[in-house]
């Protein structure tokens, strides 16, 4: 090390490439003096700090499949859905049944990832390493017909149903899924304290915001793909401006007002917006 190439080597090896720090290598760049030495050791037992606090949460975010996997459940699915407070789009769920063990870095609940690339790249890695996925979609049609919770319920059973593999139990977001035969347990706030359904519902998020973004190429005045269609005051002005959409939900109050009709559903666009938000 006593050239400045290697230590620029060892930051391109340990730092930008991620590659496993030898036991040894931390003391030996502190008993180096350099400060570009002592610098690459302060950034390697930071780096180190961070690899351990993200295999305790993902150890943690384990804990329900874990005690699942003693009691002999292999495949367990976990459920989420993503579009209850759009007032626009279909209400996507999705499903995932993740290997025995499986850890993902950085996979976590979909609402904390804010950066879509990193969603994208999260998602990939599932459909990659799962060992059955799926997704199902209820349409602004269906949520207008039995409402937004019925047809979040729908996907979600549409989600399980198209898994190639038939899941022994399931881990789902807040809530039960109805017509399936298979044991499960709905967890609060489940896509940040289980892995299968962060799986889920990542699976969910990023199929949803393909979708508006592709709605977004068609109708860019709307916006949808900066807020894939929640009611934002830029997208109830576009509302307003340009009128209703053919896919706008037609039960959600800010679509009824702009179409004239009776806000009879108000409490219903409430209640999604509230599910949106936990």
């Amino acid at each position: 090390m006593s050239k400045k190439a290697s230590l620029a080597e060892l930051r391109q090896k340990y730092l930008r490439e991620g590659a496993a720090v030898p036991s040894s290598l931390v003391s030996t760049l502190e008993a180096d003096g350099r400060a570009g030495a002592l610098a690459l050791a302060k950034a390697l037992k930071s780096r180190q700090a961070g690899n351990r606090a993200e295999g305790q949460r993902l150890r943690h975010m384990l804990k329900f499949e874990n005690e699942l996997w003693a009691q002999g459940f292999k495949l367990i699915a976990g459920v989420d859905e993503a579009g209850a407070g759009p007032c626009a789009g279909p209400v996507v769920a999705g499903a995932a049944i993740l290997p025995l063990g499986y850890k993902l870095r950085g996979l976590d609940d979909s609402k904390k990832i804010l950066d879509e690339s990193t969603r994208d790249q999260l998602a990939e890695a599932v459909k990659r390493d799962a060992i059955a996925w799926a997704t199902g979609w209820a349409s602004h049609e269906e949520i207008d017909t039995i409402n937004i919770y019925q047809a979040g319920l729908l996907a979600m059973r549409r989600a399980v149903e198209g898994l190639k593999l038939a899941p022994d139990y399931l881990l789902v977001d807040a809530r039960r899924v109805p017509g399936v035969p298979q044991p499960q347990q709905g967890i609060i706030k489940g896509d940040a304290q289980s892995l299968s359904i962060a799986a889920g519902a990542i699976l969910a998020k990023t199929t949803r915001d393909r979708h508006m973004n592709e709605l977004a190429k068609q109708h860019p005045e709307y916006g949808f793909d900066a807020h894939k269609g929640y009611p934002t005051p830029v997208h109830l002005a576009a509302l307003e401006k340009y009128g209703a959409l053919p896919f706008h939900r037609r039960s959600y109050a800010p679509v009824r007002r702009v179409l004239g009709l009776d806000p009879e559903q108000q409490d219903l666009f409430a209640t999604a917006t509230s599910a949106a938000k936990r």
